[in-house]
């Protein structure tokens, strides 16, 4: 046990999907994993492990932002030895292109501040997907014919942000989407020597002003949850 993580040694798999939401990793546990079990429930934030295709997998309810996700990430790694962590999420699409239900593969994780900033103290440290993951989780896409755009996110350290000159220079850089976690997940991944992908649904945009109702997004989420995980044991 850890300070926010219940579970036993031995009841995290070496696989972990993050969902921000721990009400959505209740829900991917039970409906894409075999003999789902819950291993934590500390401060609500709810974990499962199951199998998919016979392989062991946890899906660990992160919190929101970046801070939140730290605290998750470094104790999966340091005290229970995951080895490849994969964000699934939504996140406000920024390009034209990018439309409502469409999945977002993020190479890159541009960020303003993350808690691990003071690390690099002046140096801007450049968090990049994993490779592999990256490729396999495309070609896993490709294969389901889901709407998929790969290239940069921005991981915004706020929620109500008030900074639109901000998300012009954004769009104008062709980032993808915006989102709250994946550069530190990105970081702490190449600090730990693991593996780490974020793929997101776009359940609004910030262009357009649409957004999917509360009561789609689950529904629209199910090709990402999927992509992860083909992702993972490619």
């Amino acid at each position: 046990m850890t300070i926010h993580i219940g579970a036993a040694p031995g009841d995290i798999a070496e696989t972990v999907l993050m969902p921000g939401d721990p009400y959505r990793a209740k829900w991917a546990a039970e409906t894409f994993l075999q003999d789902a079990k819950l291993v934590n429930e500390v401060r609500g934030m709810l974990g499962y492990t199951g199998t998919w295709n016979g392989h062991r997998v946890t899906i660990q309810g992160s919190g929101m932002g970046m801070p939140s996700l730290s605290i998750y990430a470094n104790e999966l790694i340091r005290d229970y030895g995951a080895k490849t962590l994969i964000r699934i999420g939504s996140c406000g699409g920024m390009q034209d292109k990018v439309k409502v239900r469409d999945v977002i593969l993020a190479m890159t994780a541009s960020t303003v501040n993350s808690p691990s900033s003071g690390i690099f103290r002046e140096l801007n440290f450049a968090p990049c997907a994993d490779w592999g993951l990256l490729q396999a989780a495309a070609t896993a896409a490709a294969k389901r014919g889901s709407a998929t755009h790969i290239g940069g996110l921005y991981s915004s350290d706020v929620f109500y942000d008030e900074r639109p000159d901000l998300n012009e220079q954004m769009v104008r850089h062709g980032i993808l989407g915006v989102e709250m976690e994946a550069a530190e997940l990105y970081t702490l991944a190449a600090r730990h020597g693991c593996r780490a992908l974020a793929v997101l649904t776009v359940s609004d945009h910030l262009g357009t002003g649409e957004a999917l109702p509360s009561d789609q997004r689950e529904r629209s989420f199910g090709d990402m949850v999927e992509i992860a995980l083909e992702a993972a044991f490619s």
